[in-house]
């Protein structure tokens, strides 16, 4: 049978992965989708809005792709095609290394209608979630987001740069290179900055470790910290207060405390 809806995509960015962190606006889409193609990160609780619709994983993670984002883009085409209200649902916000704009324009060649739905990213909310404060007045005036793993699988070249800033450094996806950013801060600086990795933030299953630069791989290590995570560098972490307690409750490693001189 043909389908009688208009073909349309509608991009929608999930939240950093509290079920609760997704706005109105994200549901109302998700009640309304044919389809959801959802990612790795996507809290699968949320498919619970989709009542109506064929849900479709399209996850990738380090080194398993479920689909290539080739595939991907051709999958959002002919559904739209078929069915009519395509969900793409991403973590955090889609126009964030989400690649959400990609899939917007490849799907406009092919006449679909497109929206857009953003979501809170998991570069503001992770942090804020353990009250972690990007900018604070007299500590840090900026922030960076900066991926950690380029199309080329490689470190962005822009963390030298933010390194060599006084702004506070947000790190996406770069856990397989703490080693690497480490010695970046070691090269370019001679102070030894407070630095927090919050992994699974937001989620019931998250994992928190603080230390400094000089510390954090042995701390990572002993905790066992692993993607997804948020690597957090800067001053404002050690006027961190929620991540103060945490660790006087949960560590006796008063080392970390007097280096942050918490």
């Amino acid at each position: 049978m043909q389908n009688s809806r208009t073909p349309k995509l509608t991009v929608v960015g999930a939240g950093p992965g509290d079920v609760e962190l997704i706005t109105l606006k994200a549901i109302k889409a998700l009640e309304n989708a044919d389809v959801v193609l959802y990612d790795a990160l996507v809290n699968e609780e949320l498919l619970q809005y989709a009542t109506k619709a064929e849900i479709v994983f399209v996850g990738k993670r380090l080194g398993c792709h479920a689909y290539t984002q080739d595939q991907i883009n051709e999958l959002i085409v002919s559904m739209a095609n078929r069915y009519g209200h395509v969900v793409r649902l991403k973590g955090g916000d889609p126009f964030i290394f989400g690649r959400g704009s990609e899939e917007i324009e490849y799907s406009e060649k092919f006449g679909l209608e497109t929206a857009v739905v953003p979501g809170i990213s998991s570069a503001l909310g992770v942090p804020a979630s353990v009250g972690i404060s990007l900018t604070q007045r007299k500590v840090a005036e900026s922030f960076w987001v900066i991926t950690g793993t380029t199309s080329s699988h490689e470190l962005s070249k822009d963390v030298h740069l933010a390194s060599k800033s006084a702004a506070t450094v947000v790190i996406l996806m770069g856990m397989h290179k703490l080693n690497e950013i480490v010695g970046i801060y070691k090269t370019n600086r001679t102070d030894d900055l407070p630095i927090a990795i919050i992994q699974n933030g937001t989620k019931n299953s998250e994992q928190k470790v603080v230390g400094n630069i000089s510390s954090i791989t042995k701390l990572v290590a002993e905790k066992n910290i692993s993607s997804p995570a948020i690597i957090v560098i800067g001053e404002v972490v050690k006027n961190t207060s929620k991540l103060t307690s945490y660790f006087q409750e949960h560590f006796e490693d008063e080392f970390i405390f007097q280096n942050l001189n918490l």
